[in-house]
């Protein structure tokens, strides 16, 4: 039996499609699959892919005809294409042609935002990429449902998962509350770029009622982005009990050294901090958008986006509720419980691959 080939095409990389992509391909080497990952050349720096058994092939994220044709190149003798994003999708169904000799599977893992001209091209683009595929995964329901209005010709439900958070070190949530200046204070955590859409501004503006309480709790927020200058600014003006911490590597022991998760998204599908919260048993206050009611279920307060008074109330409600809190935290484990686990995920992937390549029966036959 020959071994089958799949190559990874990862676009601009968000955490969640790159985590799960580092997660998919260790499994699919593990079960005999030669895999390739094509990304953009920082991605491997972060991820390690050649760490998970797979070939890694840099390609930028642009799509002018040198990087088409490196990805061509790349996809040269693969059995199935698994594009993970709407760029990716878009690239790797130029660089494979009208023919479509070979499957592509496109993965949404999120759903991008444009307005007036902006959002006619980014409705081309979509129906571009869905008509280019074989199947279509969505992370979320809402996801399937906006690929088959695009015209997908087969769209499924695969709600990913990446690997669960390791678990934290107890002595170092004290030294980890102690870094942040939030020994004897309520400490809020915050995860993701600092871009528009994520819902920092909302999150300062909730901030300025929580100055009002004793003790003031401090917000943490882990991310870089090109909102950082702005967000300090007003930090600073402000006089916010905020602070900008930038990237990190240790997430998982910050979020389980929290009293509180914040999540004020625009738009998610499978928030990796929503998962990641659950998991350690941290009460979450999210965003009721996208695919976050489903993720979380019963297992965290919802708030509407955009909407600091609501978040405020949120929050300082746990705070104030010790009981609460440890109800949240006892229903976000149950809840994560109930989500596939990484092999479940790499199961119904290469199932969905065995599907694509399968020789289909002779008419004749």
């Amino acid at each position: 039996m020959t071994q089958l080939r799949t190559v990874q095409v990862l676009g601009g990389g968000s955490a969640g499609s790159s985590a799960h992509v580092r997660s998919l391909a260790a499994g699919l080497v593990a079960r005999g699959v030669r895999v390739t990952v094509c990304a953009p050349a920082f991605l491997e720096h972060e991820y390690d892919f050649l760490g998970a058994g797979a070939h890694f092939v840099p390609v930028p994220r642009r799509s002018d005809p040198a990087a088409v044709g490196a990805l061509r190149a790349a996809c040269a003798g693969a059995d199935v294409v698994h594009a993970h994003g709407l760029n990716a999708a878009v690239r790797a169904g130029l660089a494979l042609g009208r023919q479509q000799r070979v499957p592509l599977v496109a993965t949404w893992h999120t759903r991008p935002h444009a307005d007036g001209a902006r959002g006619q091209v980014l409705r081309l683009l979509e129906r571009r990429a869905v008509r280019a595929a074989a199947v279509v995964l969505g992370t979320s329901s809402e996801l399937v449902d906006r690929a088959r209005e695009r015209g997908a010709r087969d769209a499924r439900l695969s709600p990913v998962s990446v690997p669960g958070p390791r678990d934290a070190a107890g002595p170092y949530e004290n030294k980890a509350r102690a870094e942040l200046g939030a020994v004897d204070r309520p400490l809020i955590m915050a995860v993701g770029r600092l871009e528009p859409g994520r819902g920092h501004a909302t999150l300062l503006d909730a901030a300025r009622g929580w100055l009002a309480l004793d003790p003031v709790p401090l917000v943490a927020i882990a991310g870089e982005g090109r909102a950082r200058a702005a967000l300090q600014r007003r930090i600073d003006a402000e006089q916010l009990p905020v602070r900008l911490i930038g990237r990190r590597d240790d997430i998982t022991d910050l979020l389980a050294a929290a009293d509180v998760a914040v999540l004020p998204s625009r738009w998610e599908a499978r928030s990796l901090l929503a998962q990641e919260a659950l998991r350690l048993g941290v009460p979450l206050v999210a965003t009721r958008v996208g695919g976050i009611p489903e993720l979380v279920g019963e297992a965290a307060e919802l708030v509407p986006y955009g909407d600091p008074e609501a978040l405020s109330t949120a929050v300082t409600g746990l705070l104030a509720d010790p009981a609460r809190r440890r109800r949240l935290a006892a229903a976000g484990r149950a809840q994560a419980a109930t989500w596939p686990t990484e092999d479940e995920t790499i199961a119904q992937i290469l199932s969905i691959y065995d599907e694509l390549t399968q020789p289909r029966p002779s008419a004749h036959a």
